[in-house]
């Protein structure tokens, strides 16, 4: 579960006083609140459904998949064949990986339902262990589906956008980069890229106003 408002706040006035970058930051950017997804199979899958097109595509293939299938669940997707799934709007790529991990989940060589009782590393390690799933798919799944504070998708590019701008550097960091900076940040990098990601987001809605300087 994502940690209270109250905690949150704790976090973020730790990361400023931890690094003077993340100080200017969060004075930066008002009170959020952390971003939540489903969790489970149902979670993992539905973000491999949204990889690669647009939102409203997404959201248009998983309204198919929850209308022909009744319920997304392992048993219900590999009920079904590669082609009854592309004909709900997948991908034959995406309806592949998506019966492997079913397959998985229901074999017993993952457990998405209590993957909490892992810690960071471990967990990530399972999830990269499935097809389809990458380093920046486990990452954000941990941070979003399982609310973990300290987990960093150092390969997100907003992410790598926001370091830029909060250290008023030239070029962008790569992932190897960011992961780098973001070690200043332990315990709290999961809450630094919430409250980077806000930023990120208030800057392009035109929200919050970069100085000058930056």
């Amino acid at each position: 579960m994502p940690i209270t408002p109250q905690e949150l706040a704790v976090a973020r006035e730790e990361l400023a006083r931890l690094d003077p970058a993340m100080a200017h930051v969060h004075a930066r950017t008002p009170v959020f609140e952390w971003r939540v997804r489903e969790g489970g199979f149902v979670g993992l899958f539905q973000m491999i459904v949204e990889q690669q097109v647009s939102v409203a595509s997404a959201a248009s293939v998983w309204a198919r998949l929850k209308t022909g299938l009744g319920e997304v669940t392992p048993a219900n997707l590999l009920a079904h064949d590669l082609e009854s799934l592309r004909g709900m709007g997948l991908s034959r790529q995406k309806a592949t990986y998506g019966q492997g991990m079913a397959r998985a989940q229901m074999d017993g060589a993952i457990d998405l339902e209590h993957l909490s009782t892992l810690d960071d590393a471990s967990a990530i390690e399972a999830l990269v262990g499935l097809k389809g799933v990458g380093l920046w798919t486990a990452e954000a799944y941990l941070l979003l589906c399982e609310g973990r504070t300290d987990v960093f998708p150092g390969g997100d590019v907003a992410l790598q956008e926001a370091i830029r701008w909060a250290d008023r550097a030239e070029v962008r960091p790569d992932a190897r980069g960011a992961y780098a900076r973001a070690e200043r940040w332990r315990p709290w990098r999961g809450v630094a890229t919430h409250l980077l990601w806000a930023w990120y987001t208030g800057v392009k809605k035109g929200q919050i106003l970069l100085d000058t300087a930056e």
